[in-house]
């Protein structure tokens, strides 16, 4: 679903906490203590966000190369427990403090199982990790921080807090077209190479230093540089596909993007594109190799049309991305350099050669656009125009 539903991301990780108490047979209430007292006179729990914070560990992770990151909170709680009478000092609210502790503690990493709320499924489903319960230190000075005031009464509660919580800013997607492509011809030509490099440590056996070029569609001609590398019991992988050696040299190996006979890459039932790790291994018997240090190899979809059927737009290529990768269509407008939708909800197809976004035209203007496809983070190299009537 759309990004733009985190938004209410605070308010779901409260009901969420909320559900999973009350599956456990608790009363629970979200609010001030002294509210929840006054609510009614069942012994109960009560939930109360005290605090939010930013956490530094993840603030300036980004989901996607290129788009500014998303809020990442930690979000800090009381929880506070009430007898009949409304005391939180009693044994009997002491005994239920215990056992909401206990549930929160078992809970540990609260999972969205089909049992919870359709709008809390959406504001947190596309949080990248399950939400961690952690509990912290609820002494005197931080109790009475919160409850203090002439209306308000001293009562023992924990603290925990629940992390990350994400939340997506609505603002307008970023994307562009790609350095060194000439969108001017039809089709595009490649005018220069992406002069990035990933620095790695070699390891033992053969040491890899670089492949050209390090972004590449299905059928290309790629070659690896480094050491020890030309031994005839020498193989390339990329991800878990052997890659046909053409070409054996001191320095470099020259090998074809086409995966082994038969199971060739382009069929899209191997391999999906973005970045995938390629190794050289010796082979040392039928069951043991020796692999050399990791290269960081990207793998592009390749898009070879665009057309509109009724309101939506599908694209024809290959690689375009399975039901479990991160796919993503952009609509670009050449006249102002403008990103003007980003769909993230997409509809692939077995062998990877279409991919179909319902209803693209009705969420734009009318317009020619040029279509960006990224897959797994991997654009493709070709961006055709879309005319939206």
């Amino acid at each position: 679903m759309a990004l733009a539903d985190s938004a209410r991301a605070i308010g779901a990780v409260s009901r969420l906490l909320q559900d999973h108490l009350i599956r456990r047979g608790f009363e629970v209430s979200i609010g001030k203590p002294e509210e929840a007292a006054a609510t009614n006179t069942e012994p109960k729990l009560n939930l109360f966000l005290y605090e939010t914070a930013f956490d530094a560990t993840l603030r300036n992770l980004s989901l996607r190369d290129g788009e500014p990151p998303p809020l990442w909170l930690v979000l800090k709680f009381l929880l506070t427990a009430f007898d009949r009478d409304e005391r939180s000092d009693s044994a009997a609210a002491h005994e239920l403090l215990g056992s909401g502790m206990s549930a929160l503690h078992e809970l540990n990493y609260l999972h969205l199982d089909p049992l919870v709320a359709p709008d809390v499924q959406l504001a947190l489903e596309n949080n990248p990790e399950p939400l961690k319960l952690t509990f912290d230190d609820s002494n005197a000075d931080l109790l009475a921080k919160i409850m203090q005031g002439s209306d308000e009464r001293y009562r023992l509660s924990a603290a925990f807090q629940m992390r990350p919580v994400m939340i997506v800013p609505g603002s307008l997607p970023r994307a562009s077209l790609l350095v060194g492509i000439d969108y001017t011809t039809a089709p595009e030509t490649t005018i220069g190479r992406d002069g990035v490099r990933i620095e790695v440590i070699p390891s033992l056996g053969a040491r890899l230093h670089r492949v050209e070029p390090d972004r590449f569609e299905t059928g290309a001609t790629l070659t690896i540089y480094g050491d020890d590398v030309s031994a005839a019991s020498m193989e390339v992988v990329l991800g878990d596909v052997m890659l046909t050696v053409v070409e054996r040299r001191v320095d470099r190996l020259i090998v074809t993007a086409e995966g082994t006979p038969g199971t060739p890459i382009a069929s899209g039932g191997t391999l999906s594109a973005g970045e995938l790790p390629l190794i050289v291994r010796r082979r040392l018997s039928p069951t043991r190799t020796r692999s050399s240090n990791l290269l960081a190899a990207r793998l592009l979809p390749t898009v070879t049309g665009a057309t509109l059927v009724g309101s939506d737009l599908q694209l024809q290529g290959t690689l375009l991305g399975t039901d479990t990768d991160d796919v993503v269509v952009a609509f670009y407008r050449d006249s102002d350099g403008m990103t003007v939708h980003l769909f993230d909800t997409v509809t692939t197809a077995a062998g990877q050669q279409t991919l179909t976004v319902e209803n693209a035209a009705t969420a734009v203007p009318a317009g020619t656009y040029r279509a960006i496809l990224r897959v797994n983070n991997q654009q493709a190299r070709s961006s055709p125009s879309v005319v939206v009537p």
